[in-house]
C-alpha cells in the first residue's frame, strides 16, 4: 500500500467526523508539530473532549492509538509537507498569501501522489500507446491543458491535436473511430458539453479517457477514468492547483509513453531537441 500523508486523510475525512471527533482533529490541524509532542491529557484539554475520545479519533485512522498515531503524525510532518487549511484572506500581504499559494499546491500535489491508482495510469499509457491519433479535449482552464498536452505528445511520432472549441470537438467526436483515443481533462467533470461529446465518442466505438474528480458525471461515463482528488472549489475560486496536477499527470504519461519506447525512440526525441537549438542564444550571452 502506498503510504498517505497523515495530515491530508484527516483532511479529507473531516466533513464525515462527528462533534468530538472534529474537535481533537481541529486542535491537530491547528498546530500538528505541537501535537506530535503532545500528551493526550493535555491535546483532550486542549481538544475539549475526554481522553478516551482522543484515542478513539487516533483508532478512526488505523493507528494502535495516541502514541502510534503521533508517530505518523510525524513522519507526515518530516516528508516535507506543511499542511495549510486555510483560504487567501481579502487583507492578507504579498508577505502572506505568496507562501499560502505555494504550501497548497504542494499540498495537493502530494494527495495526488499519494492517492493516485498506478493500475489506471498504466492502462492510459497502454492506450496511448496503441492508439493511431489521439485528440486532447478541454474548456477554459482545461483547454490550455489539453495544449500544454499535445505539446508533448506530439513528439511521439503519431497524429495529436488538442481543441477547445465546442462545435469542432462535437464534429471531431462524430467521426471518431475505435483505433481514436480521445482524452477528456475536466477538473469539475460536471460540464455538460464536455460529457454531451464524450458520449458521442464513446457511442462511436472511441477509447474515451476522462482526467476527472473521483465520481463526476464524466467519470462515470468514460472508457477510462483517471480520477485525480484535488480539494478544489472551481465553483467559486478560479481554478489553481487543480490545473497544476493535471499538467504533472501529463508529464507522468509523457515519461510512460517514453519508456515504453525504449532506448531506440530516445534519439527521435534528440532530433526534436536539437532542431531548437538554432533558436536560442548561448548562455553565455
Amino acid at each position: 500500500m502506498q503510504h498517505q500523508n497523515l495530515l491530508m486523510i484527516i483532511s479529507n475525512e473531516l466533513d464525515s467526523l462527528n462533534k468530538s471527533e472534529r474537535k481533537v482533529a481541529d486542535a491537530i490541524m491547528l498546530d500538528p508539530e505541537a501535537a506530535t509532542h503532545s500528551s493526550i491529557a493535555s491535546l483532550a484539554i486542549k481538544a475539549s473532549v475526554s481522553e478516551p475520545s482522543v484515542n478513539r479519533f487516533c483508532k478512526r485512522f488505523n493507528t494502535a492509538g495516541f502514541p502510534d498515531f503521533k508517530i505518523k503524525l510525524a513522519k507526515s510532518l518530516v516528508s516535507g509537507v506543511r499542511f495549510v487549511n486555510q483560504n487567501v484572506d481579502s487583507d492578507d500581504t504579498v508577505e502572506h498569501f505568496t507562501p499560502k499559494i505555494f504550501d497548497s499546491t504542494i499540498n495537493d500535489l502530494s494527495l495526488v501522489r499519494d492517492t493516485i491508482d498506478h493500475g489506471v495510469v498504466n492502462e492510459v499509457v497502454n492506450r496511448l500507446i496503441d492508439a493511431e491519433r489521439i485528440y486532447f479535449f478541454g474548456l477554459g482552464t482545461s483547454g490550455a491543458v489539453a495544449r500544454d498536452a499535445e505539446n508533448k505528445f506530439f513528439r511521439f511520432n503519431l497524429p495529436v491535436s488538442f481543441h477547445d472549441d465546442v462545435l469542432m470537438m462535437r464534429m471531431l467526436a462524430s467521426t471518431g473511430r475505435s483505433s481514436d483515443v480521445f482524452f477528456v481533462i475536466s477538473h469539475t467533470g460536471r460540464t455538460k458539453e464536455v460529457i454531451e461529446i464524450s458520449e458521442i465518442a464513446v457511442d462511436k466505438g472511441s477509447t474515451v479517457i476522462a482526467l476527472t474528480s473521483p465520481g463526476s458525471p464524466l467519470s462515470s461515463i468514460c472508457s477510462i477514468s483517471l480520477e485525480v482528488n484535488v480539494p478544489e472549489n472551481t465553483d467559486e475560486y478560479m481554478a489553481m492547483t487543480s490545473r497544476i496536477a493535471h499538467l504533472v499527470i501529463l508529464d507522468v504519461l509523457a515519461t510512460g509513453f517514453t519508456l515504453r519506447q525504449g532506448p531506440d525512440f530516445l534519439s527521435h526525441l534528440e532530433k526534436i531537441k536539437s532542431s531548437l537549438k538554432p533558436t536560442r542564444l548561448s548562455k553565455d550571452k
